[in-house]
């Protein structure tokens, strides 16, 4: 089972393969704006150090947002026509999620934070249980002061990760909550989504490359025009202007690796 994974939903991106065994190769860049310039050089250089090649590849997992548009465009865009050309199954998964899978270990409540632009922050909010994290409610996008004023209604201790978390981290701290410093933990990781990816597409749980969707929490960036900008060839997207949380489910929503 061997799987390529793709992030470029911030300002860095990073790509690996792996199996079940582990990760084989990765590479990273934390350049803004580079997405396109790195992503295909990263995934033949990952190809070269895992010494397999692309007709091995049994599936494509994306990260598919919160994040900046373009970086989106790119990662998306780019799975789905890799995708098409070997005819292999993918799976898309949020930001977030993979952020806050990466402090998984925190026996506390872990909000995810990452920056948005125009002086907003895209956060989520996780409870730690066996092997994973599960989401709690949905997504949510604002002011750095909005999420602060989440954080001081809740009881219990919260462990912030992420570049907006570090952007705010003296309004955050403020709260009770504890931010973490750490860099390699700041953004999504291709690492954290293949971690998360390689069970799902042994369990089949997979889907149809034009199925993929960008998760957008902003009416604007819906509608900046994805299907005229983001799709390659034989590639598609769908956004909708109206939503873009995650809705909350009737019932607790699966564990992100569990």
């Amino acid at each position: 089972m061997l799987i390529l994974g793709i992030d470029t939903s911030t300002q860095r991106s990073s790509v690996a393969i792996g199996n079940q065994d582990g990760l084989l190769a990765t590479a990273s860049l934390g350049r803004p704006n580079a997405h396109g310039g790195f992503l295909i050089p990263a995934i033949e250089f990952c190809f070269q150090q895992a010494g397999v090649t692309m007709t091995q590849l049994n599936g494509i997992a994306v990260s598919v947002g919160p994040g900046l548009f373009t970086g989106m465009r790119v990662g998306i865009a780019t799975a789905q026509t890799m995708a098409h050309a070997r005819g292999l199954p993918v799976v898309g998964m949020a930001s977030l999620d993979l952020m806050a899978f990466g402090v998984r270990h925190a026996r506390r409540e872990v909000c995810a934070v990452l920056d948005a632009r125009r002086k907003e922050l895209f956060w989520g909010r996780y409870q730690v249980v066996p092997g994973g994290v599960q989401r709690s409610g949905e997504f949510r996008v604002g002011p750095a002061e909005k999420l602060a004023a989440e954080l001081e209604a809740v009881a219990e201790d919260v462990l912030c990760v992420g570049d907006g978390a570090l952007a705010h981290r003296t309004l955050l701290e403020s709260t009770g909550a504890e931010v973490c410093d750490s860099d390699t933990l700041a953004y999504p990781d291709a690492g954290s989504l293949l971690a998360l990816a390689v069970p799902r597409f042994i369990r089949e749980e997979t889907q149809r490359a034009e199925d993929l969707q960008p998760i957008y929490l902003r009416k604007a960036d819906a509608r900046i025009g994805w299907q005229q900008r983001g799709v390659l060839s034989g590639g598609s997207a769908v956004s909708s202007p109206t939503t873009a949380t995650v809705p909350p489910p009737a019932s607790p929503p699966d564990p992100v690796g569990g």
